[in-house]
């Protein structure tokens, strides 16, 4: 069984999406998108998973290994509200 990670690719993502990389060890958060992972033509091929497994905490001194998580976009929020 395939997980999100496994089944989209960097290329995929939009231009103004973004991924959440939490550190595993201290907690820092911080942003990634597509502009700044594909710094080569090559990393847009790397799926989610591969990104997570290499990326590391950017806080000083801890370099921690990273949890990546999809920033809902405000344009896809569900319904809210009901049958009239």
């Amino acid at each position: 069984m395939k997980s999100w990670k496994r089944n989209i690719r960097i290329g995929d993502l939009a231009d103004n999406q973004k991924l959440e990389a939490r550190c595993k060890k201290c907690g820092h958060v911080h942003y990634l998108t597509r502009a700044i992972v594909c710094t080569s033509p090559e990393r847009e091929f790397l799926y989610i998973d591969e990104l997570e497994r290499e990326t590391v905490c950017r806080a000083r001194g801890c370099h921690g290994g990273v949890r990546l998580s999809m920033v809902r976009l405000d344009e896809l929020s569900g319904f809210i509200g009901g049958l009239a």
